[in-house]
C-alpha cells in the first residue's frame, strides 16, 4: 500500500487538525490513526518534531497543560490551511479511500467465512441424509447427543476464529463499519435458518 501521506501532506494535515480545535500531542496521534482507519499510526518521534517545526514557523503555539502540552493554530497557520483548502480536501479523499479499502477487506473476510460456514452446513446435512437410520436397539437420543456435541464444537470453532480475526483487526487500529457488522448478523441469521430447516420436524416419542 502506498504511503498515506505524500510529501508535505502530513504537515498540512496537522495544521488542519489544529484548525478544528487545540489538541494534545497524543490526541493528534489518535486522530490520525482514527481518520486513516488504522493504516497510519504515527509515533511520537514523527509528530512532535513536526509540531516543533510548525511552532518555529509561527504557525502553531505550544502551551503547558499540567504535564502535557497543548498545541493551537495561529492566525498565520489558519490562513495557510484556508488558502490550501483544495489540498486539504484532496488529502481527506485519500484518507476516505484508505478506510474504504479496509472496510472492503473486512467485508470480504466476513463473506468468505460465511460462505464456508454455509458450505459446511450443507455438506453436513447431505451426509446426514446418507446415514442409515439408527439400528434397532440403539437409543436414538444417544446418537443425537453425539451429533449435538459435534455441532456445538463446530459453532464454537467458528465463533472463536471470527472473534479473534475481528478483535485483531480492531486492535491494530482498523475500523469496523456498521454495514459490515449488519451483513455479518444477516448472514449468520440466514445460516441459522438454513440449518434449522435442514433438521426437519422433531419426532414425538
Amino acid at each position: 500500500m502506498p504511503p498515506v501521506f505524500s510529501h508535505g501532506d502530513l504537515r498540512l494535515y496537522l495544521l488542519h487538525l489544529l484548525d478544528e480545535s487545540p489538541r494534545h500531542g497524543y490526541d493528534i496521534m489518535q486522530a490520525l490513526s482514527e481518520r486513516t482507519g488504522g493504516t497510519y499510526t504515527p509515533s511520537a518521534g514523527t509528530i512532535y518534531p513536526r509540531l516543533a517545526k510548525l511552532a518555529d514557523e509561527g504557525l502553531v503555539t505550544k502551551t503547558a497543560d499540567g504535564r502535557k502540552s497543548v498545541y493551537a493554530i495561529t492566525d498565520a497557520g489558519r490562513a495557510e490551511v484556508h488558502g490550501r483548502a483544495d489540498d486539504v480536501a484532496a488529502i481527506e479523499r485519500g484518507l476516505s479511500d484508505s478506510v474504504r479499502l479496509i472496510a472492503d477487506e473486512v467485508r470480504s473476510n466476513v463473506q468468505a467465512a460465511m460462505k464456508s460456514l454455509r458450505a459446511d452446513l450443507a455438506a453436513a446435512s447431505a451426509e446426514e441424509r446418507k446415514v442409515p437410520r439408527t439400528p434397532r436397539g440403539e437409543d436414538p437420543r444417544v446418537a443425537a447427543r453425539a451429533q449435538l456435541q459435534r455441532a456445538e464444537a463446530a459453532i464454537t470453532e467458528f465463533r472463536g476464529r471470527m472473534r479473534a480475526e475481528l478483535r485483531t483487526h480492531v486492535a491494530r487500529g482498523g475500523e469496523l463499519p456498521p454495514a459490515v457488522v449488519d451483513e455479518l448478523a444477516a448472514t449468520l441469521d440466514a445460516a441459522a435458518t438454513s440449518a434449522t430447516g435442514a433438521l426437519g420436524p422433531a419426532e414425538r416419542s
